[in-house]
């Protein structure tokens, strides 16, 4: 019976998926009614994300079992998504460069520009990532804090030893939980698909995206080619996985992350995805995959570079080969400090325009089609995140091949 649920779910999906994108152009802006199983489906995410995150993550670095696991681990995820984020950077410049989506686009119809939000700078990113009180980090459901806080007591319980297994099998207790309520709200998730959906495609329609459909399609265009090379490289080579079956396995996560536009809020079923249809164990997938959700935002990465060429080919303005490369640093390091929310994008836009003195006017523009292009990059998002799982579980099975046959040397 489980079985047939697990081979059930893909197709549920993409019937949900197909039948929100009818019904929004069937019956337009009237589609809204379906509105509350998409809040009800969000609500239930966003209220397994926090102690889901907390639990897992803490017994994924306890279950490491000493420092140097834990180091050699967590040095190996955060240098994959650098490089994997470097590359989807290039790959959307490349993209702007060659169609050069902002030539001919006028700027007179951009209409009020939202509210810049204060961001700060890279230094002030990387303190704010430490919490002065881990209950409000908590409660608030800060995610970078929490990560933090959950990290340092997975690496307590390791220092501590013995003394700490009552702690340990608290929270592992508490992750089996915290996984059986998951799987209850997966679900679910064909409603909540088809409620985020159709109410998106029933306001917008067709018509709004022409205007600005070259951005669209180059940023998924980009974001498509990204996934399709640089994790089928990836997971060939470096995680011995077929990229069909890394694709296949993946495929309910990348769709329900194209329909929240919300790493973190499919943190629960990348999970669930990596460990039952890629073969990831949880001491792998509790590590990889919550720091993924926060600081793996490869398609973010990507819209920023391609708007930020969009917006210098539409005022006219030459970029200077420092400005190109602000933007490769800021696109690349930036995206760290990007929450796993809808709409976070337009937020690290802003500093990065700014950082390279380019129109902010240009975010107004680009606000009103955000949506649809945040549908592609979350989806690349976690898809990175899971090809990071698949090659560090690779990574990590070859040393424990290799370690007992030198020991035996």
């Amino acid at each position: 019976m489980a079985k047939a649920g697990k081979i059930g779910l893909l197709p549920q999906i993409l019937i949900a998926f197909v039948a929100a994108i009818l019904a929004g152009v069937i019956f337009g802006p009237a589609i809204d009614v379906v509105q509350p199983l998409g809040d009800l489906f969000l609500r239930l995410i966003k209220f397994i994300i926090v102690p889901l995150i907390v639990s897992s993550l803490i017994v994924g670095v306890a279950s490491t079992g000493n420092m140097e696991t834990l180091g050699r681990i967590g040095g190996k995820t955060i240098l994959y998504y650098i490089c994997t984020t470097f590359f989807a950077v290039c790959i959307g410049l490349l993209a702007a460069t060659i169609f050069s989506p902002g030539t001919g686009v006028s700027i007179s119809n951009a209409g009020e520009v939202p509210e810049a939000t204060e961001t700060g700078g890279f230094i002030s990113v990387l303190l704010n990532i430490i919490p002065t009180n881990p209950i409000e980090s908590l409660s608030s459901g800060n995610i970078l804090q929490i990560i933090f806080f959950s990290i340092f007591v997975g690496v307590g319980i390791t220092m501590v030893g013995e003394k700490a297994d009552p702690v340990y099998r608290f929270f592992d207790g508490f992750a089996e939980v915290m996984y059986k309520i998951t799987w209850a709200i997966m679900r679910l998730i064909p409603l909540g698909v088809f409620g985020l959906l159709a109410p998106i495609i029933g306001e917008y329609g067709l018509s709004v995206l022409m205007p600005m459909i070259k951005l669209i399609t180059v940023v998924a265009g980009a974001c498509i080619v990204h996934a399709v090379v640089t994790y089928s490289i990836a997971v060939k080579t470096l995680g011995k996985i077929s990229p069909l079956k890394f694709f296949k396995g993946i495929a309910p996560a990348t769709l329900v992350a194209f329909s929240t536009q919300s790493s973190s809020g499919t943190l629960p079923v990348t999970i669930k995805c990596s460990e039952d249809n890629l073969g990831v164990p949880k001491r792998i997938s509790s590590f990889v995959l919550p720091l993924g959700a926060t600081i793996n935002m490869d398609g973010t990465s990507l819209y920023l570079s391609v708007a930020a060429l969009f917006t210098a080919q539409a005022y006219g303005i030459e970029l200077t080969f420092s400005q190109i490369l602000m933007i490769v640093l800021l696109s690349t390091l930036g995206s760290i400090g990007a929450a796993g929310v809808p709409g976070a994008g337009l937020v690290m836009l802003t500093m990065v325009l700014t950082a390279v003195n380019l129109p902010l006017e240009a975010i107004a523009l680009i606000a009103g089609v955000d949506r649809f292009m945040d549908m592609f990059r979350t989806a690349t998002n976690i898809t990175g995140d899971a090809s990071a799982a698949a090659v560090i579980n690779a990574s990590e099975s070859r040393k424990e091949h290799t370690e007992p046959a030198a020991e035996a040397g």
